[in-house]
């Protein structure tokens, strides 16, 4: 048995770099591909254009790969995403028509045509042109772990063996075991023919495996990457099925591709991060779309906390596929209407308020802003959990976001003071994991660029814990707000524009208290020092 050894890194390794890479890498790599003897190289998409810039493998247009000299002992392929032909306004033929011209005057002879199970119907007539032209056409089907035996049935069926060459079945999510593969395979025999391929993601770093699951099974075409560079946690890796089968394959030179590996693609490892962790498993686990992963990866504001918590609420929405709406709406998760049932005006009405941050400001002026507590008698209000003051002077503890409050339940327990938090409106498991701790129940709402400032509740631009507090001490009519351990982050880190956006937003607000630091920041406030004060 023959097998077809394609890698894709140009079309799937372009998630991670938007499809720009240097061409002199890219001519290192057709040159490794070609001496050891790679048989495909899937040279990226071929697609319409789209909002922001992509690289030319985003688009793969033949003038461009005719330039890149490509070896003759190679074969080239594109792939065309189903979804991009049919919602074409002409129609799926139409769209195709325009995407390519002949195979006698292209370098590209495979056409793969990416598609969920349900598009498959709408495609084929496409494919059927695109065989006329003389191209050879592979079917890849997405997200095959969620299909059912009688969806395969119904649409695997239908497919003609005369035009699609190769059908692939790809385990989008990565979730897949290799009995699970096995039992995919005997499915698609049932009721396709031709020949099979797979596509393995690395979600729980069983790509390789499933592999050559496929292939003892029978599968004869099989995709890889180099380093396995590829959408979220990437895909079996070209450097390890070459390996595997270089004594089949006549004259198989593995050196240049080790070299590119190690000179080229694992430092590129280094400053993307694609390959799997705890993150992409629980992803693959569960059958989350991985390129949520990436995104909260790639997110300054996600902690390894936060990742896990929000993976968790994807559970149970239902994340197959990627949406950036259904993403932030896992991060936030408040429940009802706004409301709250506690006013801070009864407690906080003209009393001066120190805020207390994380950063290490607090720590370094630790003495200097409890002796000032002492004698001033501001109320202090710390964020989330930190305990970087002596828990004796914090009178009020508040945290806003259900995420964050799930994963610091265990600091939670050891703490004193109240927590001003959204109660009535937290999911009710979270509510009664907080156990005995007294919850002043203050609501809030999200709306972009707003704050808003009621007796019992809040509107607030983002669920950041500072702008919950500021609008919380605004509400409860504060003279001033102090702020210590407010350092901020490195010049170049986003989180600092978003702080500097909401702390310029709020003091735009009328009649709002006056914001202070008390320790050095970064941040665009104004500034003292506890130490003159």
């Amino acid at each position: 048995m023959s097998v077809v050894m394609l890698d894709c890194t140009l079309r799937d390794g372009g998630y991670y770099n938007s499809w720009d890479f240097e061409q002199d890498l890219v001519q290192r790599y057709l040159h490794a591909m070609a001496a050891a003897r790679v048989d495909y190289v899937e040279l990226g998409l071929r697609g319409f254009a789209r909002p922001g810039f992509f690289g030319p493998y985003a688009f793969s247009r033949d003038d461009h790969l005719k330039d890149l000299g490509l070896p003759k002992e190679l074969r080239y392929g594109v792939m065309v995403n189903a979804a991009e032909l049919l919602k074409h306004a002409d129609g799926p033929n139409a769209a195709v028509k325009l995407l390519f011209g002949p195979a006698a005057e292209s370098p590209i002879e495979l056409v793969r045509v990416a598609c969920h199970l349900r598009e498959v119907s709408g495609v084929l007539e496409a494919c059927r042109w695109l065989k006329t032209q003389g191209y050879r056409i592979g079917l890849n089907i997405m997200q095959i772990a969620e299909c059912s035996v009688d969806d395969l049935v119904s649409h695997v069926s239908v497919i003609p063996v005369d035009v699609v060459e190769v059908l692939y079945f790809a385990d989008s999510t990565g979730g897949m075991s290799p009995a699970q593969v096995s039992t995919v395979v005997a499915s698609l025999r049932q009721h396709w023919a031709g020949a099979l391929g797979i596509h393995a993601h690395d979600n729980r770093a069983l790509a390789h495996a499933n592999t050559l699951q496929a292939i003892s099974d029978g599968v004869t075409w099989v995709d890889s990457t180099v380093t396995g560079m590829g959408r979220g946690p990437g895909n079996a890796k070209t450097e390890y099925l070459v390996l595997e089968f270089a004594e089949q394959r006549v004259d198989a030179n593995t050196a240049p591709l080790l070299k590119l590996v190690s000179q080229d693609f694992l430092p590129m490892q280094q400053v993307f991060g694609w390959g799997t962790n705890s993150y992409y498993y629980i992803a693959g686990k569960y059958g989350i779309h991985p390129t949520y992963v990436q995104e909260m990866l790639g997110d300054s504001r996600y902690s390894g906390a936060d990742l896990a918590t929000t993976l968790e609420a994807l559970k149970d929405q239902g994340a197959r596929t990627f949406s950036s709406d259904t993403l932030e709406a896992a991060r936030h998760f408040y429940y009802g209407e706004i409301s709250g049932s506690w006013a801070p005006r009864d407690t906080l009405s003209g009393r001066e308020a120190l805020l207390i941050g994380a950063g290490p400001g607090v720590v370094r002026h630790r003495r200097a802003l409890e002796r000032y507590i002492r004698q001033r008698n501001p109320v202090v209000v710390a964020l989330n959990t930190q305990s970087r003051l002596d828990d004796a002077v914090v009178d009020l503890r508040i945290a806003c976001h259900p995420l964050r409050l799930m994963a610091d339940l265990r600091d939670y327990a050891g703490l004193r003071q109240p927590l001003i938090t959204p109660a009535s409106m937290l999911p009710s498991g979270l509510r009664d994991a907080l156990g005995d701790l007294t919850l002043l129940d203050f609501g809030i709402s999200v709306c972009p660029g707003t704050f808003e400032f009621a007796e019992s509740h809040c509107t607030v631009p983002n669920t950041l814990a500072l702008s919950y507090a500021l609008a919380l001490l605004a509400s409860g009519g504060v003279s001033r707000i102090l702020l210590a351990g407010f350092d901020g982050y490195a010049s170049e880190d986003p989180r600092n524009h978003e702080l500097d956006q909401t702390l310029e937003l709020f003091q735009a607000q009328p009649g709002v208290p006056e914001l202070l630091a008390i320790t050095p920041t970064r941040l665009q406030l104004p500034i003292s020092s506890v130490y003159a004060l």
